[in-house]
């Protein structure tokens, strides 16, 4: 185990989106937006353009020691709604059909999708080393889970992950309508959720 903190605390270095998960204001926001206490929450990896944390970062291990090999959560309801219509149209079979042609055919979106699955686990395996606990999202071999590449894309940036940027391609800015849960802010109500 590592030495991180004590059960439901919340910590880490700042991300390059805002405030480090030790924001106890950041982390209610998360629960609000989850509908419960997040789990293992590490720090905040993005935040959408309403300034709320829509992607976290967590510990590679639960509390009492499990695996938890998602390392990017995506946490804002309205994008993970969003993601959700883009896997029940069908896109992940088709996703993972063009990377199997691709890989038979030793393409660049193999090779760009091996790397995403590597940057994954070290990202991972840096806060935690998790020697045969596979990656998450489907990595390398297929496209199992949009919701955690288009966190990965978020967390890690552009470019990282071609799957992950290419679903976020096809949906509108989640945060444009405002917060998707009500926050308070120097004593003023956001908005409607």
């Amino acid at each position: 185990m590592t030495g991180r903190p004590a059960r439901g605390a919340v910590g880490g270095p700042d991300g390059p989106n805002g405030p480090a998960g030790g924001d106890p204001k950041a982390a209610a926001v998360v629960a609000r937006q989850l509908g419960r206490e997040p789990r293992a929450m590490h720090r905040v990896a993005h935040r959408c353009s309403c300034g709320l944390p829509d992607v976290v970062e967590t510990w590679p291990r639960l509390d009492d020691g499990t695996p938890f090999p998602t390392l990017f959560y995506l946490t804002c309801p309205r994008a993970a709604s969003a993601i959700g219509r883009l896997e029940a149209s069908g896109l992940m079979r088709e996703m993972t059909e063009r990377l199997a042609v691709d890989r038979d055919r030793d393409g660049d979106l193999s090779r760009r999708y091996e790397a995403a699955h590597q940057d994954y686990l070290a990202r991972r395996d840096a806060l935690e080393p998790m020697p045969g606990v596979p990656s998450a999202g489907g990595m390398p071999s297929r496209v199992k889970c949009l919701h955690v590449l288009v966190a990965h894309s978020l967390a890690a940036g552009r470019g990282v992950n071609p799957f992950g940027d290419e679903a976020l391609d096809l949906i509108p800015d989640w945060g444009a309508r405002g917060p998707c849960v009500p926050v308070e802010s120097d004593g003023q109500e956001a908005g409607p959720p």
